[in-house]
């Protein structure tokens, strides 16, 4: 909070990092030498861009896959792990799309290179329990929001057809906010637009994070 003060910030994405320093070379230097934190705040606009936040993105599912659960700590939010979502992010860019999606190592839908995922079938919202993905704060806030809108939200592993023919498709971060998803795989979702829960939802949320909603003023930190 102090570092979005000084730096007089009307907006902006906060990243900390937690690191280990100088000292010992070598593996066993974590163990021993100091460890450091850093906050650093920037101005950031819409991550994956103000048509993509509108109008809903292009994403293909990735050739590569995401970290197995017993070959790391999936939940840990570690920046070495984030080398596997640089090279499914570039395979994506280069092939003309906005975003990667990857799948877990039985190739069910992971998440995306920086964001949880959620489809929308029949008016049931699903998304990838806590396995291999990151417990997202956002993705926390929109199951919330959700249920609180009385659609049903389902954490269950599900597959890359279940997104091609859901109606829906979405994806939260902290940077990604709620962006829906259009297409996948030159596959159209559902309309090839935001659809209605997506829409309701990310009124709400931004509602929300720009403290226009008092009932969640819980949510906010004042700065």
């Amino acid at each position: 909070v102090e570092t979005v003060r000084v730096n007089r910030l009307r907006e902006c994405y906060i990243r900390p990092l937690v690191f280990v320093g100088d000292g010992e070379m070598g593996v066993p230097s974590a163990l021993t030498n100091p460890v450091h934190v850093v906050v650093a705040t920037w101005p950031w606009g819409a991550y994956l861009g103000d048509d993509a936040l509108a109008n809903g993105m292009r994403a293909r599912v990735s050739s590569y896959t995401r970290h197995h659960v017993n070959a790391s700590m999936t939940r840990g939010k570690i920046s070495g792990y984030y080398v596997n979502s640089i090279l499914a992010k570039r395979e994506a860019k280069a092939d003309g799309y906005d975003e990667a999606i990857l799948l877990d190592t039985e190739g069910y839908v992971s998440e995306g290179t920086g964001e949880n995922i959620f489809i929308v079938r029949k008016g049931q919202i699903k998304t990838t329990p806590l396995t291999s993905i990151l417990d997202g704060i956002t993705r926390s806030s929109v199951i919330e929001l959700a249920r609180e809108q009385r659609v049903p939200v389902v954490e269950e592993r599900f597959t890359r057809d279940d997104m091609y023919i859901a109606d829906e498709v979405f994806v939260t971060g902290t940077a990604a906010e709620l962006t829906p998803v259009r297409e996948i795989d030159n596959r159209r979702i559902g309309t090839g637009a935001p659809g209605p829960i997506t829409q309701s939802l990310q009124k709400t949320f931004f509602s929300i994070v720009r403290g226009e909603d008092p009932s969640h003023e819980a949510w906010l930190t004042r700065i």
